[in-house]
């Protein structure tokens, strides 16, 4: 139990169910023998104790108190003992079995989820990969910690065959043919059961998925009056999952009904043919009472054989969505890298666009469409290997498709627009990579600009971050997001409007900081506020996904790239084609809210200036 979560999972075949399935149990067969070894023992003993009490009582009615009786007594006091300890130790291997097969499953799917990329979201809707964790993992489990307990009920009906034809030839051969002739009646229900719970996991991911994307657009819905619309189909889709589950559940209560009715047959049939050869003096009253136990003893097989059959009903159901998962081929990585990694201080150069990162330089990607320049910014992490075939980026010359994907992982971050917060302490959650020390999570946080989430989040650097970072607001959860792509060190570092969230007096401080940070590693930042432009080695202008022009942020303004492309690069930083004063003189000692509407406008894209609150950066 304390070496979970797995260090690593393995790599399971995906043919089928069947196989996957049985990888896991060859993955933990050490505590699944112990298991099932604990599984035997237990109902060996519980096998043997009717026979031992009426081997009892026959020597107890024949010889009174005596030696046979007394040892008789002890063999079952021992049996219980055995019986009890086995029961309780295996017990624990159970429950082991089932969390590891789990665990491995679930760490299976989520290993999966993370390298896909958005080739995941493509493919699956987001409620078949999050049933996958909550539901199918756990289901994959169960069977494992059922396998013991079945494998000992096996060994037990073969004992107490044995066992029976010693006492009566007629009786066992009741207990040979009874046993796996209601085995078999209940195995008829099985299928149906199968088909019913495949249908209802099917429209229970559905509802997941339906709630989950509910959930994301909440804001947007509200914005649109669409809650009533998506609050409707929810309803609908929540009635689907119902009348699958009583589908499931009439199904279901048949089997239970059947498993105590059928038992309970072959029980009466047992004891009354057994009532009639003691009558008839064919067996001792002893053997009697031992085939009246073997009758009850044997019930607990047929339910253990039963809910074998139901714990793996519902493992093939589960593993057949993990398997759906687990096929999904990677967005990037999915085959082999043939390259080796270029010397650090490469040149990254997107080729469609001829955006160029230089090394040791900070740069700043501006367009009139910042969809455009996020693209390309985007593009420059290889993200997607089909896409990247049609939109080809190279690092000192080489494809970054044809390098490891970890390499690129390590030496290019890019930071979106949009960030994400995982919940946890949040000197965690900024160091990514675990290499920063407190005061690395420190001077980022500096840097940043954001001392003020220290104060919002109890017990500061070492306080709890929630879910999504929620108790932040847009400009501080882009703050965050800024601290962490900081802390990576990266040697290539793309942010995509890092500022778009925060005012303007805040905004000058990160783009001094940032620009003197970065300065000697390649930077690239997608930004149209002049508040970092200024701050910026070079300014490279894409019109229509093509760079046209390059130059500082000044030069660029003054016409050095020709009359046109100056006029084109005013209207998009949002400059009066007479100003003739910088940003940062216009901004000093300026309310956020009397600020000219050109200083407004050159804050970036419509809707994300004028301060820390404003959704325009934040996650939506």
């Amino acid at each position: 139990m304390r070496s979970l979560p797995l260090a690593d999972p393995g790599t399971p075949p995906l043919r089928g169910p069947v196989t996957y399935l049985w990888w896991i149990a060859r993955r933990q067969w050490g505590i699944l023998l112990a298991a099932v070894l604990c599984g035997v023992v237990l109902f060996a003993c519980q096998a043997f104790l009717p026979y031992l009490t009426g081997q009892a009582i026959d020597d107890g009615l024949d010889n009174g108190f005596g030696p046979g009786l007394f040892r008789a007594t002890g063999l079952v006091l021992v049996l219980g003992l055995v019986s009890a300890l086995a029961g309780a130790v295996g017990h624990r291997y159970d429950v082991q079995n089932w969390l590891r097969a789990a665990f491995r499953t679930s760490q299976l799917v989520g290993r999966t989820a993370a390298r896909s990329g958005a080739a995941i979201t493509a493919e699956l809707p987001t409620g078949e990969v999050v049933s996958a964790v909550a539901n199918d993992a756990l289901r994959v489990g169960e069977v494992y910690a059922t396998l013991a307990r079945f494998v000992g009920s096996l060994v037990a009906y073969a004992a107490v065959a044995v066992l029976m034809l010693q006492v009566s030839v007629p009786l066992g051969v009741i207990v040979l043919v009874g046993l796996p002739t209601v085995a078999a009646v209940l195995g008829l229900l099985v299928k149906p059961l199968q088909r019913r719970q495949a249908a209802q996991r099917e429209a229970s991911g559905r509802l997941t998925t339906l709630g989950a994307d509910t959930v994301s657009g909440l804001r947007i819905l509200r914005g649109i009056g669409g809650e009533q619309v998506f609050t409707g189909r929810y309803r609908t889709q929540s009635q689907l999952v119902r009348r699958r589950g009583e589908e499931v559940a009439v199904t279901q209560s048949w089997l239970d009904a059947l498993q105590v009715l059928l038992p309970g047959l072959f029980v009466v049939a047992l004891v009354w043919v057994g009532a009639h050869m003691a009558l008839e003096g064919t067996i001792t009253p002893g053997e009697l009472v031992t085939t009246y136990g073997y009758a009850a003893f044997l019930a607990w097989p047929v339910q253990n054989a039963t809910m074998m059959l139901q714990a793996t009903t519902r493992a093939v159901v589960a593993s057949r969505k993990v398997l759906a998962v687990l096929r999904v081929v990677p967005a990037t990585g999915a085959r082999p890298s043939t390259a080796t990694p270029p010397p650090p201080g490469s040149t990254l150069v997107d080729e469609v666009s001829g955006v160029t990162l230089e090394p040791g330089r900070v740069v700043a990607l501006v367009s009139a469409d910042p969809d455009e320049s996020a693209a390309i910014a985007t593009r420059l992490g290889r993200f997607d290997d089909e896409a990247e075939a049609a939109t080809p980026v190279r690092l000192g010359g080489v494809l970054l498709a044809d390098l490891p994907r970890d390499a690129v992982r390590e030496r290019v971050v890019v930071a979106e627009a949009m960030p994400h917060l995982f919940s946890g302490p949040l000197a965690h959650e900024l160091d990514v990579r675990g290499a920063a020390t407190r005061d690395d999570v420190l001077h980022a946080v500096s840097l940043a600009d954001a001392q003020d989430v220290l104060d919002s989040v109890p017990d500061g650097i070492e306080g709890e971050l929630p879910e999504k970072g929620r108790s932040l607001s847009g400009g501080q959860r882009q703050r965050v997001a800024l601290a962490r792509a900081l802390l990576t060190e990266a040697e290539i570092l793309v942010l995509v409007e890092p500022t778009s969230a925060v005012d303007a007096h805040t905004e000058a401080r990160i783009a001094a900081r940032l620009a003197d940070a970065r300065r000697g590693r390649a930077t690239l930042v997608v930004t149209a506020s002049p508040l970092v432009l200024d701050h910026v080695d070079e300014v490279q202008l894409v019109r229509d996904g093509v760079l046209v022009a390059r130059g500082t942020h000044a030069g660029l303004l003054d016409g050095a790239a020709g009359p046109g492309v100056a006029a084109e690069y005013r209207r998009v930083v949002g400059r009066r084609m007479d100003e003739d004063t910088s940003v940062e003189q216009a901004y000093e000692g300026a309310d956020a809210d009397a600020l000219p509407a050109p200083a407004l406008a050159a804050q970036g894209p419509a809707g994300t200036c004028g301060g820390d609150d404003q959704t325009g950066g934040g996650e939506a």
